[in-house]
């Protein structure tokens, strides 16, 4: 295929193609009589991939580092190909839906006051500037696509940073108490340990996290679970999709206000009545933060606000303490 016909088959211009060309996003190959470019099925998936990735605001030089990933495992390439769109999708999905929800205010301020003050303006603008800046601060500091493959010996050895491991895992499917057939959500699944606990007890699983190599090893040791790539931050699905959604030693990676984020995704795609629990590193107060455990000081999730956010969002709230640091949060929808 020459680049015009690539370029009416993506609805793209072919100067764009060439940008992208230029910036080693593709590399199609040229025939060897005259040079043209030639491009292939990979070429073409791989060129969608990266308008995706762009309408949902990733800059050229992120792409190419994400593209990169996808090159070292060249027999699942298409298949991490539409992940990263579906990824893309979901964030530019949920920027929009954000701004039709603010227009709608602003819509009803001025049917009910027949005018729409500045301050109101820039009250509403304000919020949803937040919540996209905090939607599309994610990233992955920690580069667990390099832990991955021992992180299973980590968790049990390592008492300091994944203190009562086991116990944690154990209080949740407890508190869960699935029903043969309820459909959950492990949000940071990571290699699935969680999530295939609670398979055991006849749920239907589904995992979320931002790390592929993870993913990859979740789904050889759980192959009839549901994997996507995400985040707390645009959790990869629809609303009203699960029964519970679990999670266990990930959500302290989120910041202050993506926690705040991380608690209205949750709630999108849980089910009326549906429950939530969470096993993490906590703390009553933010200036309690533990400095030993094995984390950073910041590293640690305000147990009294996450109470709250929980309780903003319509949840009835409970807590278990485990060890010092150590807490399960459990809450029910109303």
């Amino acid at each position: 295929m020459r680049i015009k016909e690539a370029a009416e088959k993506l609805n793209l211009s072919a100067r764009a193609i060439r940008f992208y060309e230029e910036k080693g996003l593709i590399a199609p190959a040229k025939d060897r009589n005259n040079r043209y470019r030639e491009f292939g099925e990979q070429d073409i998936w791989r060129l969608q991939t990266i308008v995706a990735l762009r309408e949902s605001g990733m800059s050229v030089e992120a792409i190419k580092e994400v593209l990169a990933d996808a090159e070292s495992r060249e027999e699942d390439k298409l298949s991490y190909y539409l992940e990263l769109q579906r990824s893309a999708l979901v964030s530019k999905w949920l920027e929009i839906r954000q701004l039709i929800e603010t227009t709608d205010e602003m819509i009803g301020i001025v049917r009910e006051r027949k005018t729409l003050p500045p301050e109101d303006i820039y009250k509403l603008a304000e919020g949803s500037r937040r919540l996209r800046e905090h939607r599309n601060s994610w990233t992955d500091r920690w580069n667990y696509d390099r832990l991955a493959e021992g992180h299973d010996q980590r968790v049990l050895r390592d008492s300091e940073r994944y203190p009562d491991y086991e116990a944690a895992l154990d209080a949740v499917v407890e508190w869960v108490r699935p029903a043969a057939g309820e459909r959950g959500l492990d949000i940071g699944t990571g290699t699935g340990n969680l999530a295939g606990r609670l398979m055991e007890r006849g749920a239907v699983m589904a995992g979320v996290d931002q790390s592929r190599e993870m993913l990859n090893i979740c789904r050889r040791k759980f192959p009839g679970m549901e994997t996507r790539l995400g985040n707390f931050l645009a959790v990869p699905y629809l609303d009203d999709r699960f029964d519970f959604i679990v999670s266990s030693f990930a959500f302290h990676h989120l910041a202050g206000g993506q926690q705040m984020l991380a608690v209205n995704e949750m709630r999108r795609v849980l089910k009326s009545h549906g429950r939530i629990c969470i096993a993490d590193l906590m703390v009553s107060q933010p200036e309690d933060r533990p400095k030993a455990a094995g984390a950073k000081p910041e590293s640690a999730v305000s147990l009294s606000g996450l109470l709250r956010l929980l309780a903003d969002a319509g949840f009835k709230v409970h807590y278990r303490r485990l060890n010092e640091w150590l807490h399960v949060v459990c809450a029910e929808s109303s």
